[in-house]
């Protein structure tokens, strides 16, 4: 029916923010009177993750129970409905209208409008640091193996000994965290591979890779230190509570295609694994390189769905916050909608990151859209001149808009150092991958900072010229900056390239929400020689350089650049200001992520009560428990537990009250039922006076 037109349109997909609210309009303009509603079903992400478990666990059929019908509200130019966003996950919708002399139901054209909403913390700041434990320690200045030490491990090597370094640790990692952290403003830390790798049989390389899995369910001892007081799981809980203590998240990467060769699950699943012609355990591989350490899982088994699910579920309760989920392309999609529902029904807020590298980019974004991944990797890092540039940003932007953030890094460890070329190019590019990004995702590998020049290479242990006297840690720190306070890298904001002409540069242009705030971002993408660029549109009053500081005096949209020049130019020079006041306080985790998780707690309380008509965030976070009553009309719903007063005692809890969790200091709180599943997981909200809390909803065990 082409004359009902709904916004969002039909068919359209967005993403949204755990937080957020969305209105839906219908209009209809054949001039019928009637009635109108929306065919939904978000804010029900627990009744979809049911039936999916259901039908891989026992075959049932899902049943769409999740959907309902909800009656909007008539304006003067049609229909509206607003819904809170509160669930985490992929929800649809349709209006639809029945005209008051019938009782057929009009259908605007196209399909469902689909809202992929994600976690609130997510919305902005989402700078990533990729961390090799192992490089960490001694080894993070001079390698594993001095060049004095070569010739003798060669020797040993040659008489048949197992010859492996010491390692870095997790404690070593530890030390390093307010640099990382603090310094650097980094709010993600990914950590390459931690689980038990050869050291024997199959190992391939100095150390073996830390994609060789011996048991997805335990670290490498050789991450710890000998400690009679703790075991190496506890060593690497040690790192999780350092990283949350600084308001940070800690991604796990996880190498579920495949394992090392008489891993647990070889040994105990042997039937889990793809087999070749002859019998033999078959070995993965991409881009026609066959990896021979490893043996590649089969997930045409479903019991291999559960025991993976259970292997993310172990470590979510472990404090992890994330995943990357290496090779995840090469899963099925059903498994993958399976596994991240098993743990979204215990962990909603977690953060499934996709490396789809070498695989179709369909695949990729039919996960994204679809499989309740919230993230996968951008190639951006492999396009290099205007020609590649102009290739590929428009899809990225296009996909990071609709369906899922495909996250810039400037470098991983699977190519090669930007500092091996030069540092001119270095800082090319990680200005450029990370000043392109949405919602400010934007990472690089342990070492970039420092201008490290050796490639990461998983089977040793290659040094990150940590503390080098040249380094760009300033001008990370800036980039992070930029991005953690300008609004054109928050949620909402838009990105687009009006580069006018081939002169091997690029001329971006990002905006906020509100098409407010802009910045131009322009960079010679030669990085050895002289050049310009030339851009589409009027942009005459941007002359701060965000990067440097100084002016630019730009005109007739074309401007000159030196070799592997970047600006980002603004036609408000009070940004400068706010930098600085930035990089001046310390870093906890950035104001826009921090707020929009609060919003979306003070909107669950709220929401509770059926009303979101008063929603005030401010008041919710000053006085948890006087608010919770008042919404209550004056009944007392809350019963408080006060750490650490009430850690020996058993608190009784009456049926419908609210559980308020007190502490003068961050803490993350869960509730578990007898089969030690989670309830409910809070991360607490800090007060102005140093308090935090976090409040348990009754629903959430009810």
């Amino acid at each position: 029916m082409h004359n009902l037109i709904q916004q969002p349109a039909p068919g359209e997909h967005t993403i949204h923010f755990r937080g957020d609210s969305v209105t839906f309009t219908l209009k209809n303009h054949d001039g019928k009177k009637g009635k109108a509603w929306l065919r939904s079903n978000i804010g029900h992400a627990h009744v979809r993750h049911t039936e999916i478990i259901k039908h891989a666990e026992q075959g049932l059929p899902p049943l769409s129970r999740d959907w309902h019908d909800l009656p909007m509200d008539a304006t003067g130019t049609g229909f509206s409905i607003t819904l809170p966003l509160l669930g985490v996950g992929r929800f649809e919708a349709k209006a639809y209208f029945i005209a008051d002399d019938t009782d057929r139901i009009l259908w605007p054209d196209g399909g469902n409008s689909v809202l992929k909403v994600e976690p609130a913390e997510t919305c902005a700041g989402n700078t990533m640091y990729t961390a090799f434990v192992r490089q960490f320690g001694d080894a993070k200045t001079k390698g594993a193996v001095s060049p004095q030490e070569e010739p003798a491990v060669r020797q040993l090597d040659g008489e048949g000994y197992a010859v492996i370094p010491r390692s870095g640790k997790f404690r070593d990692l530890i030390q390093e965290l307010d640099f990382i952290i603090g310094t650097l403003r980094c709010k993600i830390i990914q950590l390459l591979p931690i689980h038990p790798t050869p050291t024997t049989y199959a190992r391939m390389g100095r150390f073996g890779s830390p994609f060789a899995v011996m048991d997805l369910l335990d670290v490498d001892p050789a991450l710890a230190e000998f400690d009679r007081q703790t075991t190496p799981l506890d060593q690497f809980q040690e790192l999780v509570d350092e990283i949350h203590k600084r308001n940070a998240r800690l991604y796990l990467d996880m190498p579920i295609n495949h394992t090392g060769w008489a891993s647990h699950l070889q040994i105990n699943h042997p039937e889990w694994f793809h087999h070749n012609a002859d019998g033999s355990f078959m070995s993965p591989g991409a881009w026609g390189i066959l990896w021979e350490d490893l043996s590649k899982l089969d997930y045409s088994k479903r019991g291999l769905w559960k025991y993976m699910a259970d292997v993310f579920l172990f470590w979510c309760r472990k404090g992890v916050d994330g995943f990357r989920c290496d090779a995840g392309y090469k899963l099925p999609f059903d498994a993958w909608q399976y596994v991240i529902a098993k743990v979204r029904m215990e962990y909603p807020d977690t953060l499934f990151m996709l490396e789809g590298l070498g695989g179709y980019k369909h695949v990729t974004e039919r996960l994204l859209a679809d499989s309740g991944m919230n993230w996968a990797y951008s190639e951006i890092f492999q396009n290099h001149d205007q020609g590649q540039v102009d290739n590929y940003l428009p899809e990225s932007i296009r996909v990071s808009e609709s369906k899922g953030n495909l996250i810039h890094f400037s470098e991983t460890h699977d190519n090669a150092r930007l500092a091996a070329t030069s540092h001119t190019f270095a800082r090319l590019r990680t200005a450029f991958c990370a000043l392109t990004t949405h919602n400010g995702a934007f990472g690089f590998a342990n070492g970039v900072e420092w201008f490290a020049d050796q490639q990461i290479n998983v089977h040793n242990s290659h040094s990150l010229n940590w503390g080098a006297e040249t380094n760009m840690v300033d001008w990370i720190r800036r980039i992070h900056a930029i991005m953690e306070i300008h609004p054109s890298f928050h949620s909402g904001g838009k990105v687009e390239i009006i580069t006018n002409g081939y002169h091997n540069s690029a001329a971006i242009l990002r905006s906020d929400a509100s098409g407010q705030h802009r910045l131009l971002v322009l960079a010679n993408l030669n990085h050895e020689a002289d050049g310009m660029v030339c851009w589409h549109g009027d942009f005459s009053g941007f002359h701060t350089d965000l990067l440097s500081g100084h002016p630019v005096r730009q005109q007739n949209n074309t401007y000159p650049l030196q070799p592997g020049q970047i600006l980002c130019l603004s036609d408000d020079p009070e940004w400068i200001n706010r930098i600085f006041q930035t990089l001046e306080t310390p870093f906890e985790g950035g104001k826009k992520s921090t707020g929009q998780y609060l919003r979306a707690k003070a909107m669950d309380l709220f929401e509770h009560f059926h009303s979101l008509e008063k929603f005030d965030p401010d008041r919710f976070v000053e006085k948890p428990r006087t608010l919770c009553e008042e919404l209550a009309g004056g009944a007392p719903v809350v019963t408080t537990w006060q750490w650490p007063r009430d850690t020996h005692r058993t608190v009784m809890l009456p049926p419908g009250h609210f559980l308020l969790v007190k502490a003068n200091c961050g803490f993350i709180a869960e509730l578990k039922n007898e089969n030690h599943e989670t309830l409910a997981h809070e991360k607490s909200l800090a007060q102005a006076n140093g308090k935090t809390f976090a409040l348990f909803h009754k629903r959430k065990w009810s």
